[in-house]
């Protein structure tokens, strides 16, 4: 599998990660992202016989757009610094079923993860291993179909947990088009759909001149195909 690459240089590599594909090695053994680039540098660079690939975030598996990697071990430490301390911005679009009643808001919940099941849910402030999560959501528009209204979201994720999106959404009664784990129509389908959610904008400063990098990547597959973004 061919990667894409959006941006390169000696310390970061930008690329486009494609939808089904693992953010690094999971249990089912498939390839993923990191095996990948690892093995793309290699071809690139054949006297580098170990070149170094550092996760700096993450994407849920069915999830494709835009992903960072370190290519040395300073600017993977410099990175997670600023994912740490939020100065680290992550954007999404996301194709939501129904219409949220508000333009602008901001969603505060607490989420406790079934590793067992591996999904996620909201719960009460105060349950024991809950985490708090938050994002941002912006109302772009809407399109109507026979069934339900679409909408497009804009996201900027303040947090990074599991399945984030994808629960706080479907608790807000705006689940995620195509998601066969929080939203109840896709549940009961047997067929697999993918899911409409993009990692579409990073920003972040470069870990050697400490420049403002910024890099956008629009989806184009249905639904996101019914909006002009």
């Amino acid at each position: 599998m061919e990667i894409r690459v959006i941006y390169e240089d000696a310390h970061i590599i930008v690329v486009e990660k494609p939808p089904k594909v693992p953010s690094q090695q999971d249990k089912t053994g498939d390839m993923d992202m990191l095996s990948l680039l690892k093995g793309d540098l290699k071809k690139k660079y054949p006297a580098a016989r170990n070149p170094y690939i550092g996760l700096v975030h993450r994407l849920d598996r069915p999830v494709g757009g835009l992903m960072v990697f370190a290519k040395t071990k300073d600017a993977n430490a410099k990175l997670s610094e600023q994912m740490q301390s939020h100065h680290f911005k992550k954007e999404y679009l996301a194709v939501v079923c129904g219409k949220p009643g508000a333009d602008h808001e901001e969603l505060r919940d607490y989420l406790l993860k079934n590793q067992v099941k591996n999904i996620s849910k909201v719960v009460p402030q105060g349950t024991k291993g809950a985490k708090e999560a938050i994002l941002e959501y912006t109302y772009v528009n809407s399109v109507y179909t026979q069934e339900t209204p679409l909408s497009l979201l804009k996201i900027e994720l303040k947090t990074g947990r599991h399945h984030q999106i994808r629960v706080q959404l479907a608790n807000k009664n705006l689940p995620l088009w195509g998601d066969t784990k929080y939203n109840l129509v896709f549940v009961k389908k047997k067929e697999w759909t993918q899911i409409a959610l993009w990692a579409w904008k990073l920003t972040f400063n470069h870990p050697k001149t400490n420049k403002v990098c910024s890099f956008e990547l629009k989806p184009t597959a249905y639904p996101f195909s019914l909006f002009n973004i």
